[in-house]
């Protein structure tokens, strides 16, 4: 095996690593459900050593994460809600993004030296490339994190108006506003579950004092999501003015509707323009080489033929 292929493995069983870790992390232990049927399954100990794993690694990568920790409380503040958008509501959360980050950056550093130490390639080669794998572990990150905030306001984009649907449907049949919103949760969870567990978050907030606009302001906050926040706004007012709330909210659901509907629209105009720069890159220059490839040989053996 040859040290380029060598070192191209390593740096994917490296990068697969680190997304799997990732993904171990965020995604949260098993549900008791889940829990219950593996021990009923007699899984009950590779359980019990993910969870011993995922443990160790939620105490070990804050220790990791301490010198990305920003010292200004604003940027600390701004992380966080970063992390709340992206659905990141552990408080460790900020921790755990920042040690994965350390460890992205320090680990193809440590194992690009190693390669070149092993005399797999070249040191300086190794150092080199495990310093360009360090500053894309750098940045990229931030670009899940942004991706991940920008998947999640897509579903409740999408989902939201249903929801109203739903809302205005049990406002009709009678129940209260508390009692819609907590029956929407439970009838939306199979279709969209990240919508159903922020209205039940919505629903312990009612049940510990909170008006339902005040926690729909909250939900507005922990989305990002202007929709969310004009709902808020339409309920309190309602709720003060004593104007019809199955009225508004029907209203504002046809609102949300006509939104995402000029919103498929433009990314249905776009679609012709982003699709030309791979047109441009990878299919013309292969109708090229099909159609002027032949004619190309034919004028070269005839430029040939002239000087012999």
């Amino acid at each position: 095996m040859s040290p380029n292929t060598m070192f191209m493995l390593v740096a994917f069983m490296m990068t697969s690593s680190l997304a799997l870790l990732v993904l171990t992390l965020m995604s949260g232990g098993a549900t008791r459900l889940n829990a219950r049927l593996d021990v009923l399954a007699g899984k009950a100990n590779s359980t019990n050593d993910r969870d011993s794993v995922v443990q160790f690694a939620r105490s070990a990568l804050p220790k990791m994460a301490a010198p990305l920790v920003p010292e200004d409380e604003g940027q600390r503040t701004l992380l966080r809600t970063r992390l709340v958008h992206a659905g990141l509501y552990h408080k460790q959360a900020m921790y755990v993004f920042l040690g994965v980050k350390m460890l992205a950056i320090v680990s193809p550093v440590i194992i690009g030296v190693a390669i070149g130490l092993l005399g797999l390639v070249p040191i300086h080669y190794g150092a080199f490339g495990g310093l360009a794998c360090g500053i894309f572990g750098m940045i990229l990150p931030s670009f899940w994190l942004d991706w991940m905030k920008g998947k999640r306001q897509t579903s409740f984009r999408r989902s939201l108006p249903d929801a109203l649907d739903v809302l205005v449907i049990c406002l009709e049949g009678g129940l209260s506003l508390p009692s819609a919103l907590k029956r929407v949760a439970n009838e939306l969870r199979a279709v969209h579950p990240i919508l159903a567990n922020e209205l039940q978050i919505v629903d312990r907030e009612i049940q510990l004092g909170r008006t339902a606009g005040e926690s729909l302001w909250h939900m507005a906050e922990r989305t990002g999501l202007e929709e969310i926040l004009s709902l808020s706004g339409v309920i309190t007012q309602a709720d003060r003015f004593g104007a019809s709330l199955v009225r508004s909210l029907r209203v504002h659901a046809d609102t949300l509707r006509l939104k995402r509907q000029q919103h498929a629209e433009e990314m249905a105009q776009k679609a012709g323009t982003k699709i030309l720069m791979p047109t441009l890159l990878f299919i013309f220059p292969a109708i090229f080489v099909v159609i002027l490839g032949p004619a190309t040989i034919q004028v070269m053996d005839m430029f040939s033929k002239m000087n012999n």
